[in-house]
């Protein structure tokens, strides 16, 4: 026999009504309250209806919301493709996306992109910008019962339904373990950073300096600038770094602007040129690491961030599911030349 609204409203001691919110992402509820229904309902083995699910989508049309600061950045074209993907799955369930894109770190400029599509949406997904403007309007989102995907990036303190993208840490631990077998776990070395306002950002560089806290103490970092994950600024902040520091031994780029990055050191004679850990595999990344400029780069599935993003909103708003964990992880990937 089915379990029913009305059970797991008798055992958990709320109305039919919160049940009903909390099942179906249908407004606001206290977390405490929201926590308890779902306890109750996972122990009685509560399975929402997906074929009525999937009739009532037909019948009432649910908007998803991405916006991602995505221009000029061509790690996202694959994100986006992924977010395509999705969206063309699941229009017979009455799904539309709206795909919006900012150039940049601006959060005054994000923040009203937000404000513009939550009137728009049922659901926003977005690589959030670390500020504590952008982290307030998250939560009053969450308190209109608008649920917020956070995507290839999040942000701290945050009432956001879920994080799915790389594991920023790891991935910092990745690049600075391969620096250390190209460099035998000495030398000087330095960071290129796409923004300090980008918590993974961030958490790439904290995992870079805790493998060499912990396991290569004979690494050091000379130095650390910003690309703005743009490519001209990479190639001015990487020209800056090599001039004021010529014995740099390698490079970690914990974001994108690798292209520039590569081009500077390219100007360089090839006895001076440092060895180059980066992020991603988008196609200058993939050209320079098979021309040997870049020596190992660390990807994180974009096209999957993309796609299991949309989808989970539809689970949530159209099936009653929330997500499997608050942090859903892509898998870190060490690509060296001969497996590109």
């Amino acid at each position: 026999m089915s379990v029913t609204i009305k059970q797991i409203s008798e055992i958990s001691g709320v109305s039919r009504g919160t049940v009903d919110r909390v099942l179906h992402g249908r407004g606001r509820v206290s977390p405490e309250k929201e926590a308890l229904v779902r306890r109750v309902a996972e122990q009685l083995g509560y399975k929402p209806n997906l074929a009525g699910k999937a009739l009532a989508a037909r019948k009432k049309s649910y908007t998803i919301g991405v916006l991602l600061t995505a221009e000029g950045v061509s790690f996202f074209d694959e994100v986006i493709r992924g977010v395509r993907q999705a969206a063309g799955e699941l229009a017979d369930y009455g799904i539309t996306v709206i795909l919006r894109t900012i150039k940049g770190y601006n959060s005054a400029v994000q923040l009203r992109e937000m404000e513009a599509l939550r009137h728009q949406v049922n659901a926003l997904i977005l690589n959030p910008i670390n500020e504590p403007e952008i982290v307030a309007e998250i939560n009053a989102l969450a308190e209109d019962g608008l649920p917020v995907i956070t995507l290839n990036t999040d942000v701290e303190e945050s009432r956001r339904l879920c994080y799915i993208g790389p594991d920023y840490q790891k991935s910092g631990e990745a690049a600075c373990g391969m620096m250390g077998l190209l460099l035998a776990g000495r030398g000087k070395i330095g960071i290129l950073t796409g923004s300090v306002k980008i918590l993974g950002h961030n958490q790439r560089i904290a995992g870079v300096r805790g493998v060499i806290r912990e396991r290569l103490p004979g690494l050091f970092v000379g130095d650390l600038d910003e690309t703005g994950d743009d490519d001209i600024r990479a190639y001015a902040a990487a020209s800056r770094m090599l001039r004021n520091h010529p014995d740099l031994d390698g490079l970690i780029l914990v974001a994108a602007g690798s292209y520039g990055v590569c081009r500077a050191v390219l100007e360089l004679p090839q006895e001076r040129r440092p060895k180059i850990v980066a992020m991603d595999c988008v196609p200058t990344t993939v050209e320079m690491l098979r021309r040997g400029v870049i020596q190992a780069t660390i990807c994180q599935q974009p096209f999957t961030q993309g796609y299991q993003a949309v989808q989970q909103a539809f689970r949530y708003l159209v099936q009653g599911e929330s997500p499997p964990e608050e942090r859903i992880f892509m898998e870190t990937e060490i690509r060296i030349r001969e497996t590109v």
